[in-house]
């Protein structure tokens, strides 16, 4: 090995480089599936555009990650191993909007604020490291725990069913709806005389219990892939158990084929190879709200990047200056712009494969270029999409309950570090940022006689509590965080 070359910029024999970048992308590949997953059927999009969306979301992860690791220009790319994928913080504000317009106008109206948040984050990278004040790890370790949490949901009606739709818990009774659809016909052609005129909209009130609501063995299911997953943290070794959720997916698609309730026919009918092509959905639209709700995401993500390269600089033993960190979270804008024109959402730094670096102590980056190129042909293939999306959710809720309770564990692990003892006004930024963030989920009709335009910006938990922290602390505590803090924060995320 040249001593000259510093460890970072080693260029390893490509047999290596494929094996240690394919073992990156297998770390972060539940995660990066997730997201398109989550996202593409809170749209009601048909399964195959679901499966176009993670093979949108691979390709460009690979483009990222080539970008971040690589370089490109001394504008963009901190050139550190960084494996970028899509930020599980924006998925609150994406269901938000999914909620008030589903299908392909929904999916525009969603990759326009991307996209205009992109370019914002751009043009603000610089500014990031001044605004770290005002992100102590009180408030990134509530910010995290309020993802985690609000993202729980998801996996819990995974494993159950949704609230509402075919899985709703409860069904209005097929007798009861046949009555009322006979007495309404009967009263319009006048067969029934004497009725007061039907209002409209009348319908009846589920009451039925629903059977396809949390049947016995999806539930069942679910439990084998968490004991699953459970079982290879524990007694799995090293890379094995750094891919324990893929590996219960892997187990649970397996029993799921077995009893009949996973199929293939899309697979069978995907191609092996397809363009990823920009605009995909149509052309996206751009609304002020939506594309300030994404911003006030980007910002949040951005500052959680700090705190990971500055991580990471310690770990490759690289310093991180200035300029390197300008570059690294422009490289978090551009990443996003190319994601709303290639149909898919955010990027930031993945914290586990962060993690991985110093697990490993490979702390080359053409290690995470390797695991850019592979993402970009799984992204080519159009059956790996299909092939995922053909996952039953009761599969995913298993896995999901790990992924997303994980999320909630780092913000955990991050208060865990912060002085509660010496500065209980901490406990106040903590508790009321908790509270706002869980509005949306007890009460999502909150928002009935607000004006509607302000929906999506207070639709999601996740911004709400931001909001709520940043100010908080800045009452309380000032801003007056510094660049260690985050990074002491990073660091304890990532192990």
């Amino acid at each position: 090995m040249n001593t000259s070359v510093h460890p970072v910029d080693e260029l390893l024999p490509p047999p290596k480089l494929f094996t240690l970048g394919l073992q990156h992308v297998l770390v972060m590949y539940a995660g990066a599936v997730a997201v398109p997953l989550i996202v593409g059927r809170a749209l009601k999009l048909p399964p195959e555009d679901v499966a176009f969306l993670i093979s949108a979301d691979l390709f460009v992860c690979g483009i990222v990650t080539l970008i971040q690791s690589f370089g490109a220009t001394q504008w963009f790319g901190i050139k550190l191993p960084v494996m970028m994928g899509v930020t599980f913080a924006a998925v609150g504000p994406m269901i938000g909007f999914a909620n008030m317009q589903s299908g392909y106008e929904g999916a525009q109206a969603i990759f326009g604020a991307i996209i205009a948040a992109g370019f914002i984050s751009i043009l603000i990278a610089p500014l990031i490291s001044k605004m770290l004040r005002f992100f102590p790890p009180v408030v990134t370790g509530t910010i995290i725990l309020v993802i985690g949490v609000s993202l729980m949901r998801i996996g819990i009606n995974w494993i159950f069913g949704n609230p509402v739709g075919p899985t709703a818990p409860q069904v209005v009774d097929p007798a009861h709806a046949e009555w009322l659809k006979a007495v309404t016909e009967g009263a319009a052609a006048g067969a029934i005389t004497g009725l007061p005129e039907v209002p409209q909209g009348l319908a009846l009130a589920p009451k039925m219990n629903n059977p396809a609501y949390a049947p016995l063995g999806n539930v069942a299911i679910s439990a084998i892939v968490l004991v699953a997953i459970l079982a290879i943290a524990k007694f799995g070794r090293g890379f094995v158990a750094n891919i324990a959720v893929l590996l219960g997916i892997i187990i649970g698609g397996v029993i799921a084929v077995a009893l009949g309730k996973m199929h293939f026919d899309k697979v069978g009918e995907a191609a092996w190879f397809g363009m990823i092509t920009p605009f995909h959905f149509g052309m996206p639209t751009f609304d002020l709200v939506m594309i300030l709700t994404m911003t006030l995401v980007m910002i949040v993500v951005m500052i959680e990047s700090t705190g990971m390269f500055l991580a990471l600089g310690d770990i490759t033993g690289k310093k991180v200056d200035r300029t390197m960190l300008s570059a690294g979270l422009r490289t978090d804008g551009l990443g996003t712009v190319i994601g709303g024109v290639f149909n898919t959402f955010p990027y930031t730094s993945f914290s586990q494969n962060v993690g991985l670096v110093g697990v490993t102590g490979v702390k080359s980056r053409f290690v995470c270029v390797a695991g850019g190129i592979i993402m970009i042909v799984l992204g080519l293939m159009p059956k790996m999409g299909a092939l995922v999306e053909s996952v039953p959710t009761m599969v995913l809720g298993g896995a999901g309950l790990v992924m997303f309770g994980m999320v909630a564990a780092t913000g955990v692990r991050i208060l865990a570090g912060v002085d509660f003892a010496k500065n209980r006004n901490n406990l106040f930024i903590v508790a009321v940022s908790i509270g706002f963030g869980m509005i949306p989920l007890i009460a999502p009709n909150f928002k009935m006689w607000m004006p509607h335009g302000l929906h999506p910006l207070i639709e999601s938990g996740i911004l709400l509590a931001s909001i709520s922290a940043v100010a908080l602390n800045a009452f309380f505590n000032g801003a007056n965080a510094t660049a260690e803090e985050a990074k002491g924060a990073a660091m304890v995320a990532d192990h």
